[in-house]
């Protein structure tokens, strides 16, 4: 499986994002260069996507086989895309809380630690729906991983969650109250140049 190890703080610097989008504290030392060079329009799109797939954790096929589906999908192409990479299932265990970084969620996924309505699911790319409750499973939770040494829930309580989804942080227990419309979504993507990029 291909994985990105673009170092975080580069990429946030090439791409102009801040790294708490990413869940990171860090901020970079090093100056960003700034270039009187005009960017063109063709590459104020790419660098929206490319924006869009570091930020989701994305690799180029799967994110072309996602507007090509939201594309066939009724309503908006660019609406259709934001709420597809949100409701990702790594995506909403990173805004629950349950993990620092979308990368770490990922791995939770993966290593079979998360429930959907009660089944385990270990894909990373699962669409929640509305209704769905999402948890980490029973034997899991006391793990020092997600406990701090007070028994809250470790580094990521400060983390403000979104109106969309229900975070019982203490219990470990998350609920998907509806889809999120775009003012919900806060990631710093424009998603209609994304479209125009694909649309060529």
């Amino acid at each position: 499986m291909a994985v990105n190890r673009t170092p975080y703080l580069k990429r946030c610097r090439a791409l102009d994002i801040e790294p708490a989008v990413l869940g990171i504290n860090k901020k970079s030392k090093r100056n960003p260069k700034r270039s009187n060079r005009k960017v063109s329009e063709y590459g104020l799109q790419l660098r929206e996507k490319q924006k869009a797939k570091f930020i989701y954790g994305v690799l180029e096929k799967p994110f072309r086989n996602y507007y090509e589906k939201a594309n066939k999908m009724k309503g908006m192409t660019g609406l259709n895309l934001m709420v597809m990479l949100e409701t990702r299932l790594d995506n909403v265990i990173f805004l629950l809380g349950f993990a620092r970084t979308r990368r770490e969620a990922r791995q939770i996924v993966g290593h079979k630690d998360v429930l959907v309505n009660g089944k385990c699911v270990n894909i990373p790319s699962y669409q929640v729906k509305a209704g769905d409750k999402v948890e980490i499973k029973e034997k899991k939770k006391n793990a020092k991983h997600y406990r701090a040494e007070n028994g809250t829930l470790a580094a990521t309580a400060g983390r403000a969650v979104p109106e969309w989804l229900e975070s019982d942080r203490e219990n470990l227990v998350g609920t998907v109250k509806q889809l999120p419309t775009r003012e919900m979504i806060t990631v710093p993507v424009n998603e209609m140049l994304i479209v125009e990029l694909y649309s060529k």
